[in-house]
C-alpha cells in the first residue's frame, strides 16, 4: 500500500473508533418497558409481575450505581447483550443482544473505556442511568 492510502485508512479507522453514540433516553425508556419491566418492574425496583416466579429475584436497577455513585456501564452492557450471562430462574436472563443487532456503535464507561455495542443498548443504558438514586 502507498503511504497516502495507509494514512487515509488510518484516519478513517480513528474517526470511526472515536465516535460515541448519542444517547436517546426516551427510546431507552420505551425499550425498558417492552423488554425489562416484566421482571424488573415499571419502576425498575425489581418487583415486576414475573419476579414472584423467579428463583433469583431481579435486582433493583435504581441502585446499580451503588454507594460510590459510579454507574457500572460495562457490566450493564454485558448483562444485556449476553457477554455476562446471569442465571435467574434455572435458565439465563434473556439475552437481548440479538434483538438489537445491526446498529453497531460504541459508548464509553465513566472511566473513558470504549465499549462496542448497539444503539438500542446505548439508549437503554442511558435510561437506566437516569434512574439511579430514585
Amino acid at each position: 500500500m502507498t503511504r497516502p492510502l495507509m494514512t487515509a485508512i488510518s484516519i478513517g479507522v480513528l474517526a470511526v473508533a472515536s465516535q460515541t453514540a448519542a444517547q436517546d433516553v426516551a427510546t431507552g425508556a420505551e425499550l425498558y418497558q417492552h423488554y425489562c419491566a416484566t421482571c424488573h418492574g415499571t419502576d425498575a425496583t425489581g418487583h415486576g409481575p414475573m419476579a414472584g416466579v423467579l428463583v433469583i429475584q431481579p435486582p433493583d436497577l435504581t441502585k446499580l450505581a451503588g454507594e460510590d455513585g459510579v454507574f457500572p456501564t460495562a457490566r450493564v452492557v454485558a448483562r444485556i447483550d449476553g457477554r455476562d450471562p446471569l442465571v435467574s430462574h434455572g435458565s439465563p436472563m434473556p439475552v437481548y443482544g440479538p434483538y438489537f443487532d445491526g446498529q453497531d456503535t460504541s459508548m464509553k464507561t465513566p472511566a473513558g473505556q470504549p465499549i462496542l455495542t448497539s444503539q438500542p443498548i446505548v439508549d437503554l443504558v442511558a435510561y437506566l442511568e437516569t434512574l439511579q438514586g430514585q
